[in-house]
């Protein structure tokens, strides 16, 4: 059986950036041939990024991808790689394609491309295009059709874009008729809670229903609200695992396989790349130790800030520092991410926070070597009331906005990067300040529920032992009762039900669509049911002014979740 080394790209473009993500191929490209691979595979729309929404509808942006496609054959022939054998994803178009009813202005594809001897010898386009969840594809693309296999070395590779392998009876049908012994699969699959278990097991399937060894390649780090995990991986005809790559990190996968000969009287393969090479000895196959679960969803947290701040050209963030859990959470994600010199924190006492939250935030400060200053807020709040006079609410959402006016001063004042504190539980049901505390660039803990907040912080100062560091998160600030200290006295529970009562709920409402009738058939009590659901729906206004944060579970505030603001159905329990 012939022999051929592949290598698996698991890289992070940024969307936009043509000329460096082409810069990044030819790195990784050259690193793939001073390993010896024959071919080397990049994830889905490397060149562009992914996903690039509504810039693909732009005919000069799909002009530009296509001549980046085009600039990056020429430099791998001019930088001696002309004979490795690429595959990229790209924006191609239809030629000739139209505007007409029902196709994306310029008829775009989300496609693959081979590239060898310094040209495209070989494109494939996606055929199934995903429009649940967080994917709009039927808005931006035109699904191709048919299959498409180049021959290299002797072995029939065939090709697949992500959603072609998730689909019954797609693709993969066609590649067991074509007798392919490699499916080459390039991916933008985003990071879920569990997801690279359902991914390692739809590959195995796919495999076996093939009939031949799968390549499967993804893209790592941050995009907006989404994040990449990598997670690259390879299994053989029977679905067995022979090599996986590491999670939320750039890494080169190199594989060797033992692949069957292509038959010539019944290839489908529209070109031939080279000879069978002789037999020599194979790298021993590597397999990446797993994450946990919540090392895997601390991983992407802090992917996702990282890659958004840098993306986007900031240099440091700052967080309001309350002394309570979600400040410190979100403090510890960025120093993580960024590094505790560029982590800029502001503690904004009044005269309802208590001394030990002040003492909890600079505890963490010192715990972390974070940036700690302190202004305090009962001067502005004491001006504001001598005109207003508020009472109640009104005058606890005084504080947090002066809170939010000090903070965005401070931004514009030294350029950091503002970020959100609010964690997915109080988000659902609006106990969060418009213009208060929900101001910000960017929510770290966006999609994570209260509960989760804290067993991540358990967990941080867990692993933070384990490595002989002083744990970031003060034991107190995880042990306290929940308190927005607006007023005297002030719980959560004074507001909200209990979080693991309030959680388990919204999990069933929020990510499974569960309505009123159901969940009170489950177990929950019917005037709770009612009421959170009601808080729920009515604090959509809040949501869709709340910044960006990075999505961890199968639904989040955002992409994922697009309901009316104005709307008058409410769910009730019959």
């Amino acid at each position: 059986m012939p022999q051929l080394r592949l290598a698996l790209a698991q890289v992070n473009p940024t969307v936009g950036d043509l000329a460096g993500n082409v810069d990044l191929v030819l790195a990784r490209a050259h690193e793939a041939h001073t390993a010896g691979a024959r071919l080397v595979a990049f994830p889905e729309m490397v060149v562009t990024g992914y996903p690039v929404e509504d810039l693909a509808l732009r005919p000069s942006f799909q002009d530009a991808s296509r001549r980046a496609l085009d600039d990056l054959a020429a430099r791998l022939q001019d930088e001696g790689l002309g004979a490795l054998v690429v595959v990229v994803g790209y924006l191609d178009r239809v030629a000739g394609g139209g505007t007409g009813l029902g196709t994306p202005r310029g008829a775009p594809q989300n496609a693959a491309a081979v590239i060898t001897g310094g040209r495209v010898v070989a494109r494939y386009a996606k055929h199934h295009l995903p429009n649940y969840g967080v994917f709009d594809e039927y808005r931006y693309f035109v699904p191709g059709s048919g299959t498409t296999v180049v021959r290299v070395d002797g072995v029939d590779v065939a090709l697949a874009v992500c959603e072609d392998l998730w689909q019954e009876g797609g693709p993969v049908s066609e590649v067991r008729d074509a007798g392919a012994g490699l499916l080459v699969v390039i991916n933008g699959s985003p990071y879920e809670r569990n997801k690279d278990d359902v991914r390692l097991e739809l590959c195995a399937r796919r495999a076996r229903e093939a009939g031949c060894a799968l390549a499967y390649v993804n893209l790592v780090g941050g995009q907006d609200e989404l994040v990449f995990d990598g997670d690259s991986l390879v299994v053989d005809a029977r679905g067995g695992l022979v090599s996986r790559a590491p999670q939320f990190v750039e890494a080169l996968l190199v594989t060797d396989l033992d692949l069957p000969m292509a038959d010539p009287a019944t290839s489908r393969s529209v070109a031939a790349i080279g000879f069978p090479v002789p037999a020599y000895d194979a790298l021993p196959p590597s397999v990446a130790e797993r994450l946990d679960d919540d090392a895997e969803v601390w991983g992407a947290l802090v992917t996702g800030l990282r890659d958004y701040v840098a993306k986007n050209a900031f240099r440091s963030v700052l967080v309001a520092m309350s002394g309570g859990i979600d400040s410190a959470v979100v403090a510890a994600i960025a120093v993580d991410a960024l590094g505790a010199a560029n982590v800029y924190g502001v503690s904004l006492p009044s005269a309802y926070s208590s001394e030990h939250s002040k003492h909890d935030a600079a505890d963490m400060a010192e715990r972390t070597g974070l940036h700690l200053r302190t202004v305090p807020i009962g001067p502005v709040f004491d001006a504001f009331q001598s005109q207003l006079s508020l009472s109640g609410l009104a005058e606890e959402n005084l504080q947090a906005r002066i809170r939010g006016v000090t903070v965005m001063g401070i931004s514009n004042a030294e350029g950091h990067l503002v970020l959100a504190t609010g964690n997915k539980s109080e988000l659902a049901v609006g106990y969060s300040t418009i213009y208060g505390d929900a101001v910000g660039g960017f929510a770290p803990i966006k999609d994570v529920l209260k509960t989760d907040v804290w067993r991540l912080a358990r967990w941080r100062n867990d692993e933070a032992v384990l490595r002989g560091e002083t744990p970031p998160i003060p034991a107190s600030s995880i042990e306290k009762p929940p308190s927005a200290e607006l007023r005297p006295g002030q719980l959560d529970t004074d507001s909200l039900p209990d979080y693991t009562l309030l959680d388990d709920l919204l999990d069933d409402y929020v990510e499974h669509d569960r309505g009123a009738a159901e969940l009170v058939a489950a177990g929950f009590d019917r005037a709770l049911v009612e009421r959170v659901l009601r808080l729920t729906d009515v604090a959509e206004y809040k949501r869709r002014q709340y910044p960006p944060g990075t999505k961890i579970s199968v639904k989040g505030f955002g992409r994922d979740r697009r309901l009316p603001v104005t709307s008058r159905w409410r769910e009730t329990a019959g």
